[in-house]
């Protein structure tokens, strides 16, 4: 079983920048799809950045051009660095981990998330 803690989360001013860590319990080269997901107050949770394990990523439309998803696989980590923050950014972000663990199955592990305001 995959475990993952987010960190990084905190307070910071309209246009500010931020950047969320996530280590996963083991090797992350085999997981298939690593991605960060957010539940702002009173929405449905949503999908913000995803990243392959070949490196190719894909971006919410309201990210794009500001967030920027990575990872360092000798750290077991996946980083969102968070540029141009705006109110509408505030949320808790979740990091998600996805198993293709059969041809017909996949398997899905969630963190405890991290708090993202972004305020004046």
């Amino acid at each position: 079983q995959v475990q993952l803690v987010e960190s990084g989360g905190g307070l910071v001013q309209p246009g500010g920048s931020l950047r969320l860590s996530c280590v996963a319990s083991e090797s992350i080269v085999s997981i298939d799809v690593m991605g960060w997901y957010r539940q702002a107050p009173g929405k449905e949770r949503e999908l913000v950045a995803t990243i392959s394990g070949d490196g190719g990523t894909n971006y919410a439309d309201s990210v794009k051009g500001r967030f920027t998803v990575s990872r360092d696989n000798d750290k077991n980590t996946v980083y969102l660095q968070m540029n141009s923050l705006k109110l509408e950014d505030t949320a808790v972000y979740y990091c998600n981990a996805m198993l293709r663990i059969a041809v017909w199955s996949v398997r899905n592990y969630w963190g405890q998330g991290t708090q993202v305001t972004v305020s004046s």
